[in-house]
């Protein structure tokens, strides 16, 4: 597998940003916030980026509002102020805030749209979700909502909305339904992708303006690659 591209200060890519917040589009190898690898997170990259760009003195503030798995790309939110925050996580938490994914699979559901209801266990020694059909010791209702929106040569594209936000909930649901998502050897594709990304994309984010009231519409550019660049 060779090393996967991750974001940094100079390469960051800003898909919006205002004095109370910042949209970045995340790179697969991007890890949204700290963890036992000790690899930079995505929120202190931003951090570098704000206090270079408007030369900061002193520690920057930088609030993460929510997360994407590490091999997934796409739309992550930041809040710049102390401000924004609060009223960004009441936004998620009332789920008034929707995301929209895009992912390749290459088997088609049975059901060109539906609504996929399961019961996730997480087993966090694996780092994995399990799918129920029937609620189990442990586990939480997930619903998604997808819709095949192209066909191409070796693979479908899905659009999907995310009604909760479990560990893995889309990689585990689709996976179930057999359709795995392109790269996601944990979840039963049969090879990785190149960069060590799994193709899962956030797409787009709409949302009200913790400050300004404003609706917010964002889409995120696909990866540069040629499975994605078929898709437009």
């Amino acid at each position: 597998m060779s090393s996967k591209i991750v974001s940094n200060k100079n390469n960051l890519q800003v898909l919006y940003e205002d004095n109370h917040i910042i949209i970045v589009n995340k790179r697969a190898g991007d890890i949204v916030q700290g963890d036992k690898t000790g690899d930079k997170p995505l929120s202190e990259v931003v951090k570098s980026f704000i206090k270079e760009k408007y030369n900061k003195p002193g520690n920057v503030y930088l609030g993460v509002v929510h997360r994407l798995d590490r091999p997934t790309t796409g739309i992550v939110l930041f809040a710049k102020t102390s401000k924004a925050l609060p009223r960004l996580n009441k936004l998620f938490a009332e789920k008034k805030a929707n995301k929209t994914y895009w992912a390749l699979v290459k088997n088609i559901p049975d059901k060109t749209e539906s609504t996929l209801i399961h019961w996730l266990k997480k087993n966090s020694k694996n780092n994995k979700s399990s799918a129920f059909i029937k609620e189990t010791e442990g586990s939480k209702k997930a619903i998604l909502h997808y819709k095949t929106i192209r066909q191409l040569d070796n693979y479908f594209l899905l659009e999907i909305a995310l009604e909760t936000g479990r560990h893995h909930q889309i990689r585990s649901q689709l996976s179930s339904i057999g359709c795995p998502i392109k790269g996601d050897l944990k979840y039963g594709f049969d090879r990785s992708n190149k960069d060590g990304s799994i193709s899962l994309h956030a797409r787009r984010l709409d949302f009200t303006h913790p400050v300004s009231k404003e609706p917010i519409s964002i889409t995120a550019p696909l990866p540069d690659d040629p499975v994605w660049n078929a898709c437009l």
